[in-house]
């Protein structure tokens, strides 16, 4: 699985996972960079100063500790500057500089899409713009082979970084599982600290730095301005509302034994459907139906569609441009006769172990037990840890095989004990149940965190049963009232301010 630095740069001893590669010396301004803007961009691109205060997944009580982190960001029209989500989010503080001037600016975060890595700045000190004009970006894609300039400032030095290069490839992409978008990969140099920075060709912005290649040399990937337009748009409205996106599952129609067994001639060409989203929606597509246009636009047999004559991408890229009130008109082939479609389309894939959304984790303590939701932040202790992830899968446990899955009205969320137990009489004998799955309290099959606690609130029964969902482990039973009593002190043992958060008390506390 290939794996993507994000390029902002930490300077505190605890770095940030998106910049703890060693960056490669960049060079300094370019003699060949485009003449006719480099002093007005130069002046319009700027420094990001962040300070992080990210969750802490495994005591959801408390924030991690404070992480200082810089990126790049440019001057766009409206008065704001744009620059990549993970440069910002989770930011108690925020300023900009840049390169020629002493004083930093404080920023606001004012719109952010974390899916596609963007957000938008608003200063407190308006004047700023005064000086500092906004970028012109271009209204169409770069060629392949064309001269970019990537301005930022990556670490290494405090001045402005140009370097140059070319439009290596153009895809259409999956951003992070959930939403899918256009990314260009150009050779020119952009390290940690780039992030947010414009790419220039021609004198005007083709895109923003977001990424680099671990382990790779000389690649790079931004995202374009038609990916940025989309953003822009949305949040229009001050709410960032995210892409429609079609979520059945497809294969390629590349092999000749499927042809023969759907019956249809070299002729009919498209993507098959594999599995469909809604199997059962009235309307929708269904296993084995073949597509092959995406509006007026041809699918060819690898589910590509030309973008550029020497360019193809995903034929998903087109849903962005011709999805209407949730649908997107496609023509199918199905049981050999041919037909037209409006296919539903959503805003995003609903997970049973979602992410954060930028938010901090809730939870409940009982006893000296932590209850959380288990979500991706959370799964980080398994994400690199091989014989871990090994032992939760051949223990059956549901954070790795229902990593995938969609919620259900029997199961909205997975909750988790999210830290270790706290020392106690109570839990003696049993062992740590970290990262265990709760799959029943008293013999009820919890749904959610909610339900959990809705449960523990309304427990009559003089003992607490608490299964666990995997293949070997144990069955705690615990006594009600002191789990109940003990909680206080556990509470102020370890310095902790609330038995749960905001949300999780409002349903403690109610009757």
């Amino acid at each position: 699985m290939l794996q993507f630095l994000l390029l902002a740069v930490s300077v505190s001893v605890v770095s940030l996972s998106c910049s703890v590669a060693q960056a490669q010396s960049t060079s300094g301004a370019t003699k060949s960079a485009p003449q006719n803007s480099t002093n007005n961009l130069e002046k319009s691109v700027v420094k990001v100063f962040s300070t992080l205060r990210g969750p802490d997944p495994f005591k959801p009580w408390g924030k991690a500790s404070p992480q200082e982190v810089t990126g790049s960001g440019v001057v766009i029209e409206g008065r704001r500057i744009l620059t990549n989500a993970h440069v910002v989010e989770y930011a108690s503080q925020v300023q900009v500089q840049t390169g020629q001037e002493g004083d930093k600016v404080s920023a606001t975060v004012v719109a952010i899409s974390r899916g596609m890595d963007l957000a938008v700045l608003k200063l407190d000190d308006d004047k700023f713009f005064d000086t500092h004009a906004a970028v012109q970006r271009s209204n169409k894609l770069p060629e392949i082979t064309d001269a970019v300039f990537a301005y930022g400032y990556p670490t290494g030095g405090n001045s402005l970084s140009i370097t140059k290069g070319i439009v290596s490839r153009i895809e259409f992409v999956d951003y992070d599982g959930s939403v899918g978008g256009l990314r260009i990969q150009i050779d020119a140099a952009i390290n940690p600290g780039n992030s947010g920075g414009p790419v220039i060709a021609a004198d005007k912005m083709i895109g923003l730095a977001f990424s680099g290649l671990m382990n790779a040399q000389n690649i790079g990937y931004i995202i374009p301005n038609e990916e940025i337009e989309l953003f822009l748009k949305d949040i229009a409205d001050k709410k960032y509302d995210g892409k429609p996106i079609l979520l059945d599952v497809t294969q390629t129609f590349e092999n000749p034994t499927v042809r023969d067994y759907l019956k249809l001639d070299k002729s009919v060409e498209g993507c098959i459907i594999h599995l469909p989203y809604q199997a059962n929606a009235e309307n929708g597509l269904k296993e084995w139906d073949v597509i092959t246009h995406i509006g007026d636009t041809p699918i060819d047999n690898q589910c590509m569609v030309k973008l550029k004559p020497n360019v193809r991408v995903m034929f998903k890229y087109k849903v962005q441009q011709i999805a209407q009130q949730g649908k997107v008109p496609l023509t199918i082939v199905r049981a050999g006769k041919m037909m037209k479609i409006q296919a539903q389309v959503y805003g995003g894939r609903p997970h049973l172990i979602s992410d954060l959304q930028g938010g901090y984790p809730s939870y409940f303590i009982y006893g000296p037990i932590v209850f959380s939701r288990a979500t991706v932040e959370y799964l980080s202790f398994l994400s690199n840890n091989a014989p871990a992830l090994n032992g939760y899968a051949y223990n059956a446990s549901p954070l790795v095989t229902l990593r995938g899955a969609a919620p259900t009205k029997e199961r909205e969320e997975l909750v988790v004990v999210s830290s270790p137990f706290f020392p106690h009489k109570l839990v003696t004998g049993y062992s740590n149940r970290f990262g265990s799955v709760i799959y029943s309290i008293n013999g009820t099959p919890v749904r959610s965190l909610k339900h959990l606690v809705g449960l523990l609130r309304d427990l009559k029964d003089e003992l607490v049963v608490i299964h666990y969902d995997q293949r070997y482990g144990e069955t705690m039973v615990l006594p009600r009232k002191a789990m109940m009593s003990e909680t206080e002190g556990i509470l102020s043992d370890n310095g902790i301010r609330s038995q749960g958060s905001a949300d999780m008390m409002a349903i403690w506390n109610a009757k």
